[in-house]
């Protein structure tokens, strides 16, 4: 009995995070009240409150489902033991640049975040947990970066800060773009080229060199 009570408390879960995602892509996430979400899920408001303190604990919990199992990619090419730090960092832009246009739930999540959820008091929670992500991924590649140049992948007069800074622009200035206008661009079909320039840039950059 146990086990169904658990179960059956995952299913109301998922069932109230699905709910979310729709009201809060159809209305954005400051006009959305929890009633809405309970009535689109068929729950009472209770039942919300039995999984999550609030409407941004529950939005947090929505974005948590899209995290890219491919993250472990950039995990891996921080180790001083792997071979082709670059060619996993390759590897890992490509592919989540390809899954956003593939998957439709990271989709729409990722339209909510970056157009639909406005940073006030109400969300304060996300944005604070949001700029932690900024700093963690601007740290997670600059050290990848780093250890592309000890691999003798990029040039030692590489300025990893500055690099990992512009990709977290380049890449999501691609992802905001292409959410905001689908039709404007194949980001399927341009994903290699586009990683393919950064990582030229990398190479050939003046900007991006220290000075000799």
């Amino acid at each position: 009995m146990a086990r169904k009570t658990k179960e059956d408390a995952l299913e109301t879960r998922s069932q109230l995070l699905d709910a979310a995602e729709k009201v809060f892509f159809e209305k954005g996430f400051g006009q959305t009240a929890l009633m809405d979400i309970a009535e689109a899920a068929n729950l009472t408001r209770g039942a919300i409150y039995w999984h999550f303190k609030n409407k941004s604990d529950l939005l947090e919990a929505m974005a948590d489902r899209i995290r890219l199992p491919l993250e472990s990619l950039v995990e891996a090419c921080a180790e001083p033991q792997e071979a082709d730090p670059l060619g996993k960092l390759r590897e890992f832009w490509i592919q989540a640049l390809k899954e956003i246009t593939r998957n439709p739930r990271k989709r729409r999540v990722l339209t909510i975040l970056f157009f639909k959820c406005e940073l006030n008091s109400e969300a304060k929670q996300l944005e604070i947990r949001r700029q932690a992500g900024h700093v963690e991924y601007i740290q997670q590649i600059e050290q990848c970066l780093q250890n592309a140049v000890m691999k003798g992948q990029l040039p030692t007069s590489l300025n990893v800060h500055q690099a990992a800074i512009a990709n977290h622009a380049f890449i999501g200035g691609l992802i905001s773009n292409w959410l905001f206008l689908p039709a404007s661009f194949d980001l399927n079909s341009y994903a290699e080229t586009m990683v393919d320039s950064y990582l030229f840039m990398l190479r050939h950059s003046p900007g991006l060199q220290f000075a000799s």
